[in-house]
């Protein structure tokens, strides 16, 4: 398809419009050159004792156009920072000694490596799978690893067909689809089998499988293979598990339980006694309760997860986070059993939080930043990631304990993964705002500005939608934003109606109308900047991808306020999309009764039916390889747009999934075309001479 795209982009540059201004490497600004060198730290591990923390790194691997990850050891103080072996998600042996991880074997598989964290430093291919392990935990001895892997099902139909003549070529039969969730965006079609719990000795062997049936281990809220949770108890007599233990489960819209495992019978019994989306579950120090997140089962577009505790024979559930309203993730039970911390999100910034048995939800960290809690060693001490405005990701360590009268935890950087790139990089300003929408509808939301800002110039203005729909926009570091601005754009992003970290009144506020008044607040933060009198109204732009895809092709259908659009990864049309998405539950959920018993709500939600009144040059951009939001939904909006005689452009991206930007680039293709596009309209930012 690059041969296609290409005469296209070149034929309008030099045909339909002037010349527009390129993106000019610079050393003062983030401009795309500088994503090459970009470095990721994610997964922080504390040792045992609290001395030392792996955590993984990621960079841009130039030749193969990948990501590519090693581990990463630093001393808890900063110190001692330095490369420990290719591979992620690094997990301590109890006792300190051995560090297990996820890295790639001589065919290319992923497998279970051991490293002895000794001066020899000897390590050991501990599997040998067909099937990829994921979700590695030692056991409380240390004798063993427990993980998950796909449990092969072969679906058989048997027919009677002749023997192909000896030499002939026969056409492969075709796959045998019964589930209704048979591909996954990122994976492609989904082997047949189910995922279950296996055990390997630590020292390598032969691993055994804890689990079997027609059923998975791993809670599937959307379907499709999600983020499945299991914890030994302390005396590793038993395994607790989310998962849902029910041959129609592919039907089910977020639905799972909290099951026990005991590993000597091999006999499973279902903690959590309703019906609902129960996960996460992390047994306590004394083994007596297991904390885990959820909520009574509803067909509600969105609602705050609880946190939960429950005996461990399945007694006493009782919420602890009361009217917290805030979704608690990455659970880590107190050493005295008394409370549970957690990280939440919180109106576009993320801290840790520690809840008691009885209901008190308290502050651990506080701040304008991103903190996720990774866990914490035997002196407290805890070990997470860290962002903010204008600071990359990096690995922090602070004391897990409630903020005290004194005020919050200190919180300590251990890593500067990405300050060789920004050391003489002049960042843009980032301004929180907040604006009044409909029915009094307070919406925060974020400005970037150029970095040398004037506010006596006039700006072209970039609105910027996130996906989801229900996700966050945050106050965490953000490359693609900073590098609008670094081209001349003041860039708008904000969290409407719909987004999470608002509580459940928020985020369901467009149950059963997508879009609706999220629309609403996203227009009223274009009008709020508009009234500052720094933005160019014959200069306004739209983009996003995903969910930002739906309501960017669903804005230029009501409004025709934008110079142009850059539509991302869209779903256009919810009916078409609702059985061709790898989330078909999730589609089927949209709104109220199924298409055929209701197509009325249907389409008048979906943008392709305003097409009709769109006039804003339009740019479509879809990874060729897109199962959540198939390339079926841009071609029919692309073909829409041309017979209308509306200027646009169709970009397939090669060798992308959902989104355009996981190959680096394709990333740098995503932000050059799109500020290429937006300069042809309504005239050039001055992105050569370095935005201003």
């Amino acid at each position: 398809m690059r041969r296609c795209v290409f005469p296209i982009v070149t034929a309008i540059a030099l045909v339909a419009f002037p010349a527009s201004a390129q993106e000019v490497p610079s050393d003062t600004l983030l401009t795309v050159d500088h994503y090459l060198d970009w470095e990721r730290a994610s997964d922080a591990r504390i040792s045992p004792d609290g001395s030392q923390v792996v955590y993984t790194r990621s960079t841009v691997d130039k030749m193969k156009d990948r990501w590519e990850s090693a581990l990463w050891i630093v001393n808890v103080d900063g110190s001692k920072h330095r490369f420990l072996v290719k591979g992620s998600g690094a997990r301590w042996a109890p006792d300190g000694t051995r560090v297990a991880y996820l890295a790639e074997d001589d065919e290319e598989r992923k497998q279970i490596f051991v490293r002895w964290m000794d001066a020899e430093g000897a390590t050991s291919q501990i599997t040998r799978l067909t099937e990829a392990p994921g979700n590695i935990q030692w056991s409380p001895g240390g004798r063993s690893i427990a993980f998950t892997t796909l449990a092969p099902h072969d679906e058989e139909w048997p027919i009677s067909l002749p023997a192909s003549p000896e030499g002939a070529t026969w056409t492969e039969p075709p796959r045998i689809v019964r589930k209704m969730h048979y591909r996954q965006d990122r994976v492609g079609f989904l082997k047949p089998g189910y995922t279950h719990l296996f055990v390997v000795p630590s020292d390598g062997g032969t691993p055994r499988q804890l689990t079997r049936g027609e059923w998975n281990v791993g809670a599937r809220p959307y379907g499709i293979p999600w983020r499945g949770a299991f914890d030994f108890t302390p005396d590793g007599s038993a395994i607790v598990f989310d998962g849902l233990m029910d041959e129609e489960a592919d039907l089910k819209y977020r639905e799972s339980h909290v099951y026990r495992l005991d590993l000597a019978s091999g006999a499973i019994r279902q903690l959590t006694p309703r019906r609902g989306l129960w996960r996460n579950p992390v047994v306590s120090a004394d083994g007596r309760r297991v904390a885990f997140t959820g909520y009574d089962w509803t067909p509600q577009t969105y609602r705050a997860e609880q946190l939960y505790v429950i005996d461990l024979d399945g007694s006493n559930m009782k919420s602890i986070t009361g009217q917290f309203d805030r979704d608690p993730q990455n659970l880590t039970w107190a050493a005295d059993g008394r409370g549970v911390f957690f990280h939440a999100d919180d109106r576009g910034s993320r801290n840790v939080h520690y809840a008691t048995l009885g209901g008190d939800v308290r502050p651990v960290t506080q701040g304008i930043h991103m903190v996720s809690l990774g866990v914490a060693a035997s002196n407290g001490v805890a070990v997470g990631v860290r962002t903010s405005s204008h600071e990359p990701a990096d690995i922090v360590a602070f004391q897990l304990s409630p903020a005290s009268d004194g005020g919050p935890q200190e919180i300590r950087r251990l890593t500067s993964v990405n300050d060789d790139v920004l050391g003489n990089t002049r960042l843009g300003e980032v301004e929180e705002i907040w604006y009044a929408s409909t029915e009094d509808t307070q919406v925060q939301g974020w400005i970037v500005k150029p970095p040398a800002f004037d506010s006596t110039a006039r700006y072209p203005l970039i609105l910027q939608i996130h996906g989801g729909p229900h996700a966050m926009y945050n106050v965490g570091f953000n490359y693609s934003f900073q590098n609008f601005a670094a081209n001349g754009f003041v860039v708008l992003y904000t969290n409407p109606r719909g987004s999470t970290g608002y509580g459940t009144a928020f985020g369901n506020a467009i149950d059963n109308g997508y879009p609706s008044v999220d629309y609403s607040d996203l227009m009223a933060g274009v009008d709020s900047l508009l009234a500052r009198g720094y933005i160019d109204p014959n200069r306004l732009y739209v983009t996003g991808c995903s969910g930002g895809g739906v309501l960017s092709s669903w804005i230029i259908g009501q409004t025709d306020r934008f110079a142009a659009a850059a539509v991302r990864c869209p779903v256009v049309d919810w009916i078409s999309f609702a059985g061709t998405t790898d989330v078909t539950i999730w589609g089927y959920y949209r709104f109220g009764g199924y298409p055929w018993d209701n197509p009325e709500k249907w389409l008048r939600h979906s943008s392709l039916m305003h097409v009709g009144k769109v006039r804003t040059p339009t740019l479509l951009m879809t990874g060729d390889l897109d199962l959540r939001t198939p390339m079926g939904q841009t071609e029919e909006y692309y073909e829409a747009l041309r017979v209308l005689g509306v200027p646009t452009v169709m970009l397939r991206f090669n060798e992308e999934y959902h989104g355009t930007g996981s190959k680096p680039s394709n990333f740098m293709r995503t932000q050059l075309y799109i500020v290429d596009w937006f300069n042809r309209y309504g005239g050039d930012t001055g992105a050569a001479n370095g935005g201003h």
